[in-house]
């Protein structure tokens, strides 16, 4: 094991990250939201990024323990970016996925100084009625307290059906294991998604972008990725590369997207 696991106290709550890498440049990942945080399984995170572990210094930050209920996504953002700040973070490479990439693109545009170049991957820049059902099912389930069906509806949304139909019980099995304040932090998080809408920052973003969808996304839609790119229109150092078959997931099921990023970040 070489990443370690560290706490910080940029904005009055405590913040978890991981570290690992040994290189000049820096890479902050900004996780999607998940059921019962991303830490656990730092060990498969390094794995999966570890192409960067030579030339990056990598940083992957997990959300406040105990989010309040009214949280919103430029609440999470503002507490990635002081972490940031406070660790010396400028100028980095920064990846955000789902939630995560909500975050990332608020931070480039009222941050510059801490974005060189970033990736969005499997996000949106507005939330609406069409593209928000699910997670306001998500919700729902978690405030009538059905875990087991908040953790099969997360699987069969997030996963290609073929890897869900084989984790089923897996899935399953994790309502076992999520906890009580596990699910609170969901349901937080999930209802601090709703409202985003960062059509006006988008237009404020000034360094390279790099954005990544599925065709398949049951979360936000197969056009959620061409819609961020269409309102990059003047940009152009923004590209958009679509996957088929992954689903919202793509980021953790395409065998070659660490490889991806590395070639845009390096």
């Amino acid at each position: 094991m070489s990443y370690s696991i560290n706490e910080i106290s940029p904005n009055g709550a405590k913040i978890k990250y991981m570290h690992f890498g040994e290189g000049d440049k820096n890479l902050v990942i900004i996780p999607g939201l998940s059921l019962t945080g991303v830490l656990p399984f730092a060990a498969a995170v390094e794995k999966q990024y570890e192409i960067f572990s030579k030339d990056f210094s990598v940083y992957l930050f997990d959300y406040r323990e105990n989010p309040q209920q009214g949280i919103g996504v430029f609440d999470m953002m503002q507490d990635v970016a002081k972490a940031m700040k406070k660790l010396g973070l400028y100028d980095s490479c920064i990846f955000g996925a789902s939630l995560g990439g909500m975050q990332t693109a608020l931070l480039a545009a009222n941050y510059p100084e801490l974005a060189k170049k970033i990736v969005l991957g499997s996000t949106v820049c507005c939330l609406n009625s069409e593209n928000s059902s699910v997670l306001e099912n998500w919700i729902s389930l978690a405030e009538q307290g059905k875990t087991e069906e908040l953790c099969l509806s997360f699987g069969e949304k997030v996963y290609p059906k073929n890897y869900f139909e084989q984790n089923r019980e897996a899935f399953s099995a994790m309502a076992k294991t999520a906890s009580k304040q596990d699910i609170s932090r969901f349901e937080a998080l999930a209802k601090g998604a709703g409202n985003f809408d960062a059509t006006d920052d988008l237009k404020r973003i000034k360094c390279p972008v790099l954005i990544i969808g599925d065709s398949s996304d049951e979360v936000f839609g197969s056009d959620s990725s061409p819609e961020i790119k269409e309102k990059f229109s003047e940009n152009a150092s923004c590209e958009l590369f679509m996957y088929d078959g992954f689903g919202h997931a793509v980021y953790d099921m395409a065998l070659d997207y660490a490889q991806k990023l590395y070639d845009f970040f390096i």
